[in-house]
């Protein structure tokens, strides 16, 4: 979570297939399975969210770049090296915390994909014939949920300026960040896909993607 978002980084670049046409933004078409498998995960994980303790959810997109569209089949979770990466340690007390607050220093604030478990998320891509498209993450409420200091930036599934910065550093063409609330038993999620900032523009900015969720109950006739 930036001052009230998860952050989303890994400890080494993962390449992945980029569909033609720089100039036209991909279609991202994600099957509901992959997204069913991240969803429990992250359900699990705001079930444990602490005001002191703002656990992210973090995984990878493996799929392919299907002509126009980046299709994720698959997510893939991992460990996260956070704390005991010595490069995510420098990376967050050099950079993150002097740049985006002393939030930061909870160790609860961050993600940092162990390269272990990204080499091997690689590699069982490579055997299956897909790619490593980019990552997910999830929003919190955590401008409801965390203390009253979080409570004056509102989560959504947009990027925040913490997000913007580990998106342009990992430079994964496909971004998916997953917003979760719950009310009353039950949660909702918002999703949307984002590019990173274009390499060399000096911004930060991020373009929205077009997001379509395959539906495994219906077939096309």
């Amino acid at each position: 979570m930036t001052t009230t978002t998860t952050t989303t980084t890994t400890s080494a670049s993962a390449s992945a297939a980029r569909p033609p046409g720089p100039r036209t933004p991909p279609t991202v078409l994600i099957d509901d399975r992959a997204l069913g498998d991240f969803l429990s995960v992250a359900a699990d994980v705001y079930r444990r969210v602490t005001a002191e303790a703002p656990l992210p959810c973090f995984a990878l997109l493996l799929g392919r770049a299907e002509g126009p569209a980046f299709h994720v089949r698959r997510v893939a979770f991992g460990r996260n090296a956070r704390t005991s990466d010595p490069t995510a340690r420098q990376e967050f007390s050099d950079t993150i915390v002097p740049r985006f607050g002393a939030a930061y220093e909870n160790e609860h604030r961050g993600w940092w994909m162990d390269s272990t478990d990204l080499l091997k998320a690689a590699r069982q891509a490579e055997e299956a014939g897909l790619d490593l498209l980019g990552s997910i993450h999830m929003h919190p409420d955590w401008h409801r949920i965390g203390p009253p200091s979080a409570r004056g930036q509102v989560l959504s599934e947009r990027p925040t300026p913490m997000d913007r910065h580990l998106f342009g550093r990992a430079g994964w063409p496909l971004n998916l960040i997953c917003y979760l609330e719950r009310r009353g038993d039950a949660f909702y999620h918002a999703l949307a896909g984002w590019t990173p900032p274009a390499e060399g523009s000096g911004t930060d900015v991020c373009t929205a993607l077009d997001l379509r969720i395959r539906t495994s109950a219906l077939a096309a006739v």
